[in-house]
């Protein structure tokens, strides 16, 4: 089974419209088309498709993601309209990969960056946990740790402590996948991978003290194969 993760296309109604170093519409395109040539079985999105919060951002992203073929399933992220996204693709909270599932959480705190799972989305997690022990894969938008870089670490997840502390009873967890970080990142809480993924959009200078776009870097995704009950993952780059 092999799941590509992509993140934060910051897409603008404009086809043509620019961000700060590159087009988005134009950098989502050639990701997609690196991972059709991945031969994914699920397509994931975490999280903010949209820069300019309209209906027409989340068309041109549908229209991108159908291209691969097979299933996709997307999450909000702080830029996100979810009555919007709803329009074009319903939000689910739960994927069934037959021997793996991934659990989706929605961490967008309406006008704020920063991110929460919130107290009733936690018990709703723990009652999925508590029902089913098949490995499982969490994707949410925000980071569930601190990724070393003082202005993202303050827009990161506000409860991630009870998070950990929602997962700890439940050692199917294998992995959180993330969006919002805008660059490759790999950490283990405890037992527990947290992988970020590349942007197809802008990316973001990793260890910086304040805003900064990594000018080097190039958009990108995650692959994540399962086989069994091991994962293997990667980071692919594109071209433009």
């Amino acid at each position: 089974m092999r799941v590509i993760q992509i993140t934060d296309c910051h897409l603008l109604a404009d086809p043509e419209g620019a961000s700060r170093k590159g087009f988005p519409l134009r950098q989502l395109q050639a990701v997609v088309r690196r991972a059709a040539q991945l031969r994914p079985d699920v397509l994931l999105v975490t999280g903010d498709v949209s820069q300019d919060e309209t209906s027409a951002t989340y068309r041109l992203a549908s229209e991108a993601f159908a291209r691969l073929g097979c299933p996709w399933f997307w999450i909000p992220g702080n830029h996100d309209q979810p009555e919007l996204m709803e329009e074009w693709q319903p939000a689910l909270d739960e994927i069934d990969l037959e021997h793996w599932r991934i659990l989706l959480l929605d961490t967008r705190i309406s006008g704020q960056p920063g991110g929460a799972v919130g107290q009733t989305q936690l018990q709703h997690l723990a009652a999925q946990l508590e029902d089913d022990d098949r490995p499982t894969l969490i994707a949410m938008h925000h980071p569930p740790i601190a990724i070393g870089s003082v202005w993202m670490d303050a827009i990161g997840l506000e409860d991630r402590d009870a998070f950990w502390q929602t997962l700890a009873a439940y050692p199917q967890v294998r992995a959180i996948l993330c969006g919002h970080i805008h660059q490759a990142f790999a950490a283990w809480q405890g037992l527990v991978a947290v992988y970020g993924c590349p942007a197809t959009s802008d990316q973001f200078l990793p260890g910086s003290h304040e805003f900064s776009v990594d000018e080097a870097a190039r958009p990108g995704l995650r692959v994540v194969d399962l086989e069994g009950e091991l994962l293997s993952t990667w980071i692919e780059r594109v071209e433009l």
